[in-house]
């Protein structure tokens, strides 16, 4: 009689080579990863380039501690210069500054900026009585002053450099001994020079003073209108180097007659 025993299977398991369940998480994490790197260059790309300086900046400086002059474009790593294109802006940003000033309705009339062939000038021009300078002296007033120190701390952080010339009408100068219109232009421009490096333009940001007395007359045709009389801050072009552009050189003929003429307030 046979008994009817229990079959009894064995499975024996073949060994394995090691755990691989997520090695594929990490291949496809890079991958992603990549293109996402791709795409954000291709965004890059075109993009304007003000942008592209501010990431690339960021690489080099993730904490935005370096310093930037002129440029609201924080951590980008390099001065942003301002070329004939940036000029512009600049202008607008000095008329605000100007606007804030407690007596702008005494001063806007007397107040111009122009962008020139030159660079940004900013004519500060007198009236009868004075307006920026006590009457006949290199005196700064009380509003001339204060226009001054505040285009002196707006200028002050550009890179770029910067003329002051002095000019004034062709009425004999009252004064005595050979103090004359020579005198008084160069004067009255190293005062606005003073008076700026006391109060925000650096030390070697002034490149030159000039003193025209009324030789280059705002309204030729009355040379002894009171507006000939003036102080013109011009503010430099930077090419792309760094290098100014019209470092050393002077005004092109016509210059003061054409910031006259387009007066901003």
């Amino acid at each position: 009689m046979t008994e009817n025993r229990p079959i009894i299977i064995i499975k024996k398991k073949a060994g394995h080579g090691g755990h691989h369940g997520g090695a594929w998480k990490v291949a496809y994490a890079d991958f992603v990863t990549a293109m996402m790197a791709l795409f954000i260059v291709l965004w890059l790309l075109n993009t304007n380039k003000k942008i592209q300086e501010a990431v690339g900046g960021y690489f080099k400086d993730p904490t935005g501690k370096a310093k930037m002059i002129g440029s609201s474009l924080e951590g980008s790593g390099e001065s942003f210069t301002l070329t004939k294109d940036d000029m512009p802006k600049l202008k607008e940003e000095l008329q605000k500054t100007v606007r804030q000033l407690a007596d702008f309705d005494k001063l806007k009339d007397h107040v111009g900026m122009t962008v020139t062939a030159e660079g940004l000038r900013i004519e500060l021009t007198e009236s009868e009585a004075g307006t920026f300078f006590e009457s006949g002296s290199a005196l700064p007033s009380a509003n001339g002053r204060e226009l001054l120190i505040a285009l002196a701390r707006e200028l002050g952080k550009l890179p770029n450099k910067i003329s002051i010339e002095g000019h004034t009408d062709s009425r004999p100068f009252s004064g005595k001994g050979n103090y004359g219109n020579w005198e008084l232009s160069v004067d009255r421009a190293n005062a606005a020079r003073r008076l700026m490096q006391e109060n925000g333009v650096t030390a070697n940001q002034v490149v030159q003073v000039r003193g025209y007395a009324d030789q280059r007359l705002r309204k030729p045709s009355n040379p002894e209108d009171p507006s000939n009389r003036r102080i013109s801050l011009i503010v430099q072009y930077l090419d792309p180097k760094g290098g100014s552009q019209s470092e050393g050189g002077d005004s092109p003929p016509g210059a003061e007659q054409e910031s006259g003429e387009k007066r901003q307030d």
